[in-house]
């Protein structure tokens, strides 16, 4: 569409303008003045906007600049789960990447550009930089030749008409070069039952290891056999189970209810929200993103009746809001119903999918730390050892001096002893046999017997309790953190004084706090971590 819809919804264009101005911030961080200038919107359409989005959890406030949050990962996340891609190809991409020892990605033409769906990566020094929902121009990589080649379009350049040349003839694509000097690359296409190109898959390399020539002639037979295994997926339909446990296949037009996409039951809340938070909050915007959101639940077209549905809209609502997420281009109306088109990659997901555990849980944090007072800490396991990755001082004169990448034995940490009691049985067993602990204080645990008591009430009161067996004077309590698919990835404790204040007098002002803290951070770990494992440092 080029001319405005007469029923396009105003709040929903502003607060998605709102939202991209942020992220062509530097890191996802605008300020508000800058927004409203780059927009062209009044500051207090700004300021009702922000506030509603914050409220959502897709953007945050720090003063006067507005971030990008974990929250917008969902509108990103829409789109993966609808087409499909990653959790259907994206086992097969890893499987190449281990067998060739490089990466590779998995493509999809976005206008004229190429957009990245995933990488599977392998860690050394020299890293590539590609995340999901990155975008790149189609005439500087190789999945540009061959969208190219598809659909036929003009190239205006003649060294990239050349390349489609090319691609049309011999069925695969090389840049050599194009976009970064020393990154080299050999892409393929993927194409549906039907014969159409839905996608395509390529192995990196750079020049230091092997040319163009040479990483063709490596990667070319394995990618053809690649690709016909992924072709073989396309037909089928299906998530080998063993692979993606947490990404169950919808046949086309089917809906099932995934992490991205509204539950019918909170439908509502936006009328919720309204009530409570009155002209401040854009309830047409809320329920804009949520239509959007709600393409996650269905694989391939959706039709009207089941977004509405899911979306907990009426019908006339949830049109309405199809109507400009089309007129904006996010999603094209095809006879079988309405798709959503990659380009809601752009609203942030390449900066969301580039963001660790400590990004994640820092924010919390300082809220959580502002309401106790006292410091609070993110670990993980770390060999029999906890490693401290995200902290934040409490204001209190007397604190814990602690800095992020200590190490402290597991077995006397209130973090150490949920992250030992969340382990699977056998492992927790092997550990636990392998530790001899040490008396750190007259009240350590020293006996292998009352630890494996301890780590066992941990796990199943559900919190960690430590006092004054890692230093004296020294009290501290722990939660759980897990991620999307429940398992616990880390810890998060409030470390105090405990002389300040009795045992259950510590436990009633805290334990609701990590755990409401705690829950936070699961939920972003959940929508950032929906289609790539969130690093952990």
């Amino acid at each position: 569409m080029t001319t405005r819809p007469v029923e396009a919804v105003g709040p929903l264009e502003r607060g998605l303008a709102v939202l991209r101005a942020v992220v062509a911030g530097e890191g996802g961080r605008r300020g508000v003045g800058e927004v409203a200038r780059e927009t062209g919107l009044a500051r207090a359409t700004v300021d009702r906007i922000a506030t509603t989005l914050t409220v959502l959890g897709v953007l945050r406030t720090e003063g006067r600049a507005l971030l990008l949050a974990p929250g917008a990962a969902g509108l990103g996340n829409a789109y993966l789960d609808s087409c499909g891609l990653p959790a259907l190809l994206g086992p097969h991409a890893a499987a190449l990447a281990e067998r060739l020892d490089e990466p590779v990605s998995l493509a999809v033409p976005d206008g004229d550009g190429v957009r990245f769906l995933a990488q599977a990566d392998r860690r050394r020094a020299l890293a590539f930089a590609f995340r999901p929902g990155d975008l790149l121009p189609a005439e500087r990589c190789a999945p540009g030749a061959l969208f190219a080649a598809e659909d036929g379009r003009p190239a205006g350049d003649e060294a990239f008409a050349a390349r489609v040349r090319e691609a049309r003839e011999r069925g695969v694509a090389v840049d050599d070069q194009l976009i970064e000097p020393g990154l080299v690359s050999v892409a393929l296409p993927v194409r549906d039952p039907a014969g159409a190109v839905v996608c395509a898959v390529s192995v990196a390399g750079h020049t230091r290891r092997r040319d163009a020539a040479a990483l063709e002639a490596l990667a070319l037979a394995p990618l053809r056999e690649t690709v016909a295994a992924m072709e073989a997926a396309l037909a089928l339909g299906a998530v080998p189970p063993e692979e993606t446990p947490s990404l169950g296949a919808v046949p086309s037009g089917q809906t099932a209810h995934a992490p991205g996409a509204v539950p019918p039951e909170e439908g509502a809340r936006g009328d919720v929200l309204k009530e409570e938070l009155g002209a401040g909050f854009l309830r047409s915007l809320a329920r804009g993103l949520d239509v959007l959101r709600a393409f996650g639940a269905v694989r391939g077209p959706a039709r009207l009746t089941d977004l509405a549905r899911l979306a907990g809209l009426p019908r006339a609502t949830a049109r309405r809001s199809l109507i400009t997420l089309c007129h904006l281009g996010y999603v094209r109306e095809d006879p079988g119903g309405f798709v959503l088109l990659p380009r809601v990659l752009g609203l942030g997901h390449s900066l969301l999918s580039a963001l660790t555990l400590p990004d994640i849980a820092t924010p919390h944090l300082v809220r959580l730390v502002r309401t106790v007072r006292e410091s609070a800490s993110v670990a993980v396991l770390d060999g029999d050892d906890i490693r401290y990755v995200a902290r934040v001082a409490g204001s209190r004169l007397l604190r814990i001096d602690i800095v992020v990448g200590t190490r402290l034995p597991a077995y006397a940490t209130s973090m150490g002893r949920v992250l030992l009691g969340a382990l699977p049985e056998n492992e927790r067993d092997a550990r636990l046999g392998r530790i001899v602990p040490e008396a750190l204080t007259p009240r350590t645990l020293t006996g292998s017997g009352a630890l494996r008591e301890a780590v066992a009430a941990t796990a199943e009161r559900g919190f960690g309790w430590v006092e004054e067996e890692l230093e004296e004077g020294l009290r501290s309590v722990a939660v759980p953190v897990p991620d999307g698919t429940g398992r616990v990835v880390a810890a998060l404790n409030v470390a105090l004084g405990a002389g300040r204040c009795t045992p259950e007098e510590s436990l009633a002002v805290l334990l609701p706090q990590l755990r409401e803290t705690a829950g936070r951070i699961s939920a972003d770990l959940a929508a950032v971590g929906r289609h790539a494992p969130v690093p952990t440092a």
